[in-house]
Order: structure tokens, then sequence, then C-alpha cells
């Protein structure tokens, strides 16, 4: 069974294991982890990791949304 590994964060603390099949497991890496001593002494080899993006900056309708005002109620507070 061919799997390909990366791994899930820049301290490599774990791998996220994909099969042929498209099934993916986390594997933390722990030499008592069975998975992880698969891994390590198959040979096999990690993608390193990469980052997501960062998020888009929020539109200013979004930031009067997520502080649970309205337009109305934001004119309100401001007019007093």
């Amino acid at each position: 069974m061919t799997s390909n590994y990366v791994w899930v964060d820049a301290e490599r603390s774990g791998l996220t294991r994909t099969d042929e099949n498209g099934i993916e497991a986390f594997v933390p890496a722990d030499p008592v982890n069975r998975d992880y001593a698969e891994f390590l002494s198959s040979g096999a080899t990690a993608a390193d990791y990469v980052a997501p993006p960062e998020p888009p900056e929020p539109t200013a309708a979004e930031k009067l949304a997520a502080a649970g005002l309205n337009v109305d109620e934001l004119k309100a507070l401001l007019a007093s």
C-alpha cells in the first residue's frame, strides 16, 4: 500500500497520511506510535508543511455584522 505523507505543522508534531483511496489519517510524531514507527522504518518522506494563506481583511459590513450591529444601530450609537 502506497501512502503520501505531509507534515501538519512547522514543528513536525504529526503527519497526515493519505492512502491510494484518498483516505486521510493523522499520525502523531511519536516513536511509540505504530503508524509513525512504520513511517520511519519505511524510508518514506513527508512533504513540508505549507501554512495556509492569511484570511482577507474583513469588509466594513462584515466588521459591523461581527459586532452584532446593523446600520441603524450604529448610527444611533454614533449620534449619542
